[in-house]
């Protein structure tokens, strides 16, 4: 990929990025293990551990940290305390912002099967064995994906997400569920690098770009699923999606890709699935307006979230959270717990 050119391009493309395929005659490992890092060396160790610890070989599997041009440490020199010269190191010239970094991820991939890791994520043994099986049984499919847990920044499980479907196999009506919400997090899903080409990168919006593309995924091609929990999402205060979670820019994104969204399904459905995604996400995210509060201290982006899904939603339960998020800030948490207790 020419770096300059990047100094030249919006850091949210407006449409997905081409991606050109694999020049023709290159010699291709059937997988490629892409992981993206911006300001998280504190995870990445584990990350990279998580798949050497597999033991799968370099002619079968290539591992590349992509860096985004990071400042909070020599992201190069953990690469190669790690990994030594089996895993591959690309910086950037310039910080591009997320959505670049992960175009640039896929462009350089030579592997048929593309496996994007955030450098704070990880995956259990077995993993990519289990992904392989799919593809090789479901050889029509698009993208595949398992199970996986959410942890926190120790790496102990928090819980594990609900099962998607019980059976292993090709999900049925997959586009109507995932078009209703998030039900896959970026280190339990691995695509054909075929479906990008054909698709494009991730564009239009910095928060929930996985999202939007799992749905842009399940319009064009069938996925397969498997029940067993073999990746882990870590879940912590400085997430990459901080940024937008500050600025209330990830419940605008949300809207963007739910509007979007709602062209492309079937015209008895449209109206109700809009409905049902503008609830899922209202009711999350003000639910973690109050984590914002009480757990990260972070009360103006807490007043956000709360104030944006009240606005992108408004029900019984958005409406009652939100409020009584606004009271905890006007009044302080501590005067109003003792307001409650007397007047309860």
């Amino acid at each position: 990929m020419n770096l300059e050119s990047n100094k030249l391009l919006e850091r949210v493309p407006t449409k997905p990025p081409v991606i050109p395929p694999v020049l023709e005659g290159a010699k291709r490992p059937l997988w490629s293990v892409m992981i993206p890092v911006y300001n998280s060396i504190l995870f990445l160790e584990q990350a990279l551990r998580s798949v050497l610890n597999q033991g799968i070989g370099k002619e079968v599997m290539e591992i590349v940290v992509v860096d985004d041009a990071s400042t909070d440490g020599n992201v190069e020199g953990l690469v190669r305390r790690v990994g030594g010269e089996r895993v591959g190191y690309f910086r950037q010239d310039i910080n591009v912002g997320k959505l670049r970094n992960l175009e640039t991820c896929i462009k350089i991939s030579k592997g048929h099967y593309i496996h994007i890791l955030h450098s704070d994520d990880e995956v259990l043994l077995g993993f990519y064995a289990e992904i392989e099986t799919l593809f090789n049984d479901y050889p029509h499919i698009g993208a595949a994906f398992t199970g996986y847990e959410y942890i926190d920044e120790h790496g102990k499980n928090i819980w594990n997400k609900p099962v998607v479907n019980p059976e292993k196999g090709v999900l049925k009506n997959w586009l109507t569920t995932i078009a209703q919400k998030q039900m896959v997090q970026p280190p339990a899903k691995v695509v054909k690098r075929s479906t990008y080409e054909r698709l494009g990168s991730f564009y239009g919006v910095q928060y929930g770009e996985d999202w939007e593309m799992w749905i842009r995924i399940a319009m064009h091609f069938r996925v397969a699923h498997s029940p067993q929990i073999l990746a882990r999402h870590r879940i912590h205060d400085q997430d990459s999606s901080g940024d937008t979670m500050r600025t209330g820019q990830n419940i605008r994104d949300i809207y963007t890709i739910i509007q979007t969204i709602k062209l492309h399904m079937p015209d008895d459905q449209r109206n109700k699935i809009t409905a049902i995604s503008r609830k899922n996400f209202a009711e999350y995210f003000v639910r973690l307006s109050h984590k914002y509060y009480h757990e990260y201290h972070q009360t103006k982006t807490a007043v956000r979230q709360a104030i944006g899904s009240m606005t992108l939603y408004p029900n019984f339960l958005t409406l009652r959270l939100g409020i009584l998020l606004l009271l905890k800030v006007i009044f302080g948490y501590k005067y109003f717990r003792k307001f409650v207790e007397r007047v309860s």
